[in-house]
């Protein structure tokens, strides 16, 4: 596996983008997610990627903060579906009837953060990726754009 160390990004290695682990606090739990910086194996990454690891981990805490609230607010959108689509037997263990950030952590597992390649090089973007109980075919993912969340939902928004 080639690695490299990248001024920015530190120590990478190449698995259809490159990749390190990264600690994250998410809900008061500190997770180790995979950091994915989208580039092909010539490691040739974009300046928006670059400001946007660089604006993103200067205010992680607050993002993090946001990604929560987003993550609980959707899910209270969305869970009443599930459960109905779920079934009695499934409901309670997939969906359950929750109503804060600490009964929402015991449902999703941020697994990765991705810095995608972008078209507008004056966009910055990044995805966290998550597993969740309700969608464990599809996931979950937060898209933050210019250190703003502007969309919570499957994980194809951010891949």
């Amino acid at each position: 596996m080639e690695t490299i160390k990248h001024e920015t990004f530190g120590e990478l290695a190449y698995n259809y983008g490159w990749k390190r682990n990264n600690n994250i606090t998410l809900f008061g739990h500190e997770k180790t997610v995979i950091l994915n910086i989208e580039a092909e194996d010539g490691a040739e990454f974009e300046d928006a990627q670059v400001n946007a690891y660089h604006k993103f981990f200067n205010d992680k805490e607050r993002l993090l903060n946001l990604a929560e609230d987003a993550i609980l607010n959707y899910y209270l959108e969305v869970y009443e579906d599930y459960r109905q689509r779920l079934g009695e037997k499934f409901a309670d263990k997939m969906a359950p009837v929750i109503s804060t950030k600490d009964e929402i952590a015991t449902i999703v597992e941020p697994k990765q953060l991705i810095f995608p390649m972008v078209f507008d090089e004056d966009v910055r973007q990044v995805g966290l990726l998550l597993e969740c109980t309700w969608e464990p075919e599809h996931g979950l993912a937060v898209k933050f754009e210019d250190e703003e969340i502007v969309e919570v939902g499957f994980q194809d928004i951010v891949l």
